[in-house]
């Protein structure tokens, strides 16, 4: 019997999601105490879907810094 195939998605942490959006960290948190950032806790910690952040990049119009440097 074939094991069912979960597609998860892809998490990633502050530290992360800054790179990913070339902001300082301190920039993701000032975000997030304005409740304008997508993303969720485990315990202290903050943790953010890839695919909500890109749909927020672009409900924003905002390129998030892989697609920038790919050109799209």
């Amino acid at each position: 019997m074939a094991e069912p195939k979960y597609n998860l998605p892809r998490v990633m942490t502050v530290r992360e999601l800054s790179a990913y959006l070339r902001v300082h960290p301190s920039t993701i948190y000032k975000l997030l105490r304005r409740g304008e950032l997508p993303g969720f806790r485990i315990g202290t910690d903050w943790r953010f879907n890839a695919e909500v952040i890109d749909k927020w990049c672009l409900e924003r119009n905002m390129r998030p810094a892989d697609e920038a440097m790919r050109g799209n």
